[in-house]
């Protein structure tokens, strides 16, 4: 009798699938590509494993990257978490960001072992904005102060975009990082003492918006280098005021230009009430 069954990704040769996989994951339409990986996740096969791994370095499209990544997640992690450390390690801009981003949502302990120095302080902002995220998922516990004073030392990093990431990355890390804010508060550079001084404004509200707070960040800033006026200080008085005058030996009321008399003016009294309005010429109205 024969079977109708259809074979799954699982019961076929690895090599097959690997080969059917691996011309997908590389066809020209990004719609193409989804759907592979899309199928690498819904029959996990860890076969496949590293051609899933080598992808992300290279695919182009943002969402076929995160359907990349969710496909790893579905293998077991002793098969991926070696394999995504290893980019982390070796691997270019895109290898390294994407095996941090994988790792993160792996969530598997041994994925803090590839957050190091180099990772964190990465001189690529998409790398060390990973990092940054990728961080603050997995450190163990114990290890949250160390981590924040690691990211303080980037404060005043970039553009608004690597400051905002940095300063989510910190507020997710909770009280663990005020410490390490307050010591910002007297640095040197104002760019690092606004960044930091922001962040605590995100920590106290974390749905705050952060353009928001470094505007506010910025008046407190303002605001306290202004000059301040002693208490005791003496208040202009009115007689002060009344006798200056810009020229010397003079007083105001001698420099004081006389106002002029409008024509057929001279020596009265103006008029109150609607009486001034019907005295002006038809095309001086005020409500013209």
């Amino acid at each position: 009798m024969t079977s109708n069954t259809v074979p799954t990704p699982q019961t076929r040769p690895a090599a097959d699938a690997g080969i059917r996989l691996g011309r997908a994951l590389a066809a020209r339409s990004s719609s193409v590509r989804l759907q592979a990986a899309l199928a690498a996740g819904t029959h996990p096969d860890t076969a496949l494993v590293p051609l899933l791994v080598e992808r992300c370095a290279v695919e182009p499209d943002f969402f076929v990257r995160d359907m990349l990544t969710w496909a790893l997640t579905r293998h077991p992690s002793p098969e991926t978490v070696p394999l995504l450390l290893a980019e982390v390690r070796d691997g270019g801009r895109q290898a390294r960001s994407q095996a941090l981003h994988t790792l993160s949502k792996i969530g598997d302990a041994r994925g803090w072992d590839a957050i190091s120095a180099d990772v964190l302080h990465h001189p690529d902002d998409d790398v060390a904005r990973t990092a940054w995220r990728a961080a603050v998922r997995l450190v163990p516990s114990g290890r949250e102060a160390d981590l924040a004073e690691a990211l303080c030392s980037e404060l005043g990093r970039g553009d608004r975009e690597t400051q905002r990431s940095l300063s989510r990355a910190l507020a997710a890390l909770g009280d663990a990082g005020l410490p390490a804010l307050r010591k910002r508060k007297s640095a040197a550079d104002e760019a690092v003492r606004t960044h930091a001084a922001a962040t605590r404004h995100l920590l106290d509200d974390p749905d705050a918006d952060f353009e928001a707070a470094v505007a506010e960040a910025q008046r407190v800033a303002a605001l306290a280098a202004a000059p301040s006026v002693p208490d005791d200080a003496p208040a202009p008085s009115a007689a002060d005021g009344a006798s200056a005058s810009p020229v010397p030996g003079t007083s105001v009321a001698q420099v004081a230009p006389e106002t002029p008399e409008p024509d057929g003016m001279s020596g009265l009294i103006a008029p109150e009430g609607p009486t001034v309005a019907a005295a002006a010429a038809p095309g001086d109205r005020a409500d013209r």
